[in-house]
């Protein structure tokens, strides 16, 4: 992953937006619960208040909103609309760990999820993180465990499996799908969940923090320009079934991320499963385009069918 390149990318969604806005607020009905019952663990001095913004630049026809200087990280529940099939998927906005891609790779991916029947759980983690360094503008360590963002995403699954009966949850078909770099914290979710990141604080830190199955869509920070794993993704038999979505004109994280990682769940014998597509670039989220891309979500959604996540439509 070239970290210029990355860099650029940020500017271009921050840079030409519109004037900051205040701290986001979910759509009407849902609520923002924070994860925390007090001061986060490891907090750390942010550059300024929680904002958001609108950009100029259109993705699918339409703007991103991103999210800015979260300090207070929450999750807002979506539940399932008509049957609920008892599964949930906490969802890891990209952003490159500096900011948070809210509607694009959030709020949109709950519509589709809850369409489908599935409880969505959208987690606003705290950016922002390593390895992005607001100091510098800067990714000093472009494979560090995202420590904030990865003690938020742990604690999130915690608190879905301990609210699993409140919201008619099945605490054994939770998954995680990121974006970009929320596919990193997709990736760190899979294969860190034997390390506890911070001390318990309640209860439901005696949860597991292990997805059950994990999609990672156009991921980074897997894989070295030599194509070596990163080594703070140590894959093992432990890691939930995975299904990787990534472009191959993709010059922002490269197909190289999907591809070693791939390799990596098949030498650890993970079931896995992959779609490349020559042409779709970055951050497409599941806005719909003419390139054959934009249609990865049917992909999934026959893919959690054939694991056993949601029922076979055909039974």
């Amino acid at each position: 992953m070239k970290r210029w390149v990355i860099v650029v990318c940020l500017l271009a969604m921050g840079g030409i937006a519109h004037a900051a806005g205040s701290a986001w607020q979910p759509s009407a009905g849902h609520v923002q619960i924070p994860i925390w019952p007090g001061t986060p663990p490891d907090a750390h001095r942010m550059p300024g208040p929680e904002y958001s913004k609108t950009g100029h630049k259109l993705y699918g026809g339409r703007p991103i909103t991103g999210v800015y200087n979260v300090a207070r990280p929450t999750m807002t529940v979506y539940a399932p609309s008509g049957r609920n099939t008892g599964a949930a998927v906490v969802v890891f906005p990209g952003g490159g760990f500096a900011g948070l891609a809210i509607d694009l790779e959030g709020t949109e991916v709950c519509d589709w999820l809850t369409s489908e029947g599935i409880t969505c759980v959208l987690l606003k983690y705290r950016v922002p993180s390593v390895p992005y360094d607001w100091h510098c503008k800067c990714r000093p360590d472009d494979f560090a465990v995202s420590l904030p963002s990865l003690q938020d995403a742990q604690r999130t699954l915690r608190l879905v499996r301990s609210h699993a009966a409140k919201w008619r949850i099945d605490p054994h078909k939770v998954g995680v799908i990121g974006f970009s770099a929320g596919g990193f914290l997709v990736a760190e979710t899979s294969t860190l969940f034997k390390r506890r990141f911070y001390p318990p604080v309640d209860a439901a830190d005696r949860q597991s923090d292990r997805p059950d199955f994990a999609m990672a869509i156009y991921p980074g920070h897997l894989a070295s320009d030599a194509d070596k794993l990163n080594p703070n993704v140590p894959v093992s038999r432990g890691t939930p079934p995975t299904f990787l979505v990534q472009a191959e004109d993709d010059y922002v994280d490269g197909v190289n991320q999907a591809l070693v990682y791939y390799m990596a769940l098949a030498k650890a014998h993970v079931p896995a499963e992959m779609h490349l597509y020559a042409h779709g670039g970055h951050a497409f989220g599941l806005r719909r385009t003419r390139l054959p891309i934009t249609g990865w979500p049917k992909l999934a959604d026959a893919w959690m069918r054939r694991i056993g996540v949601i029922p076979d439509a055909r039974r």
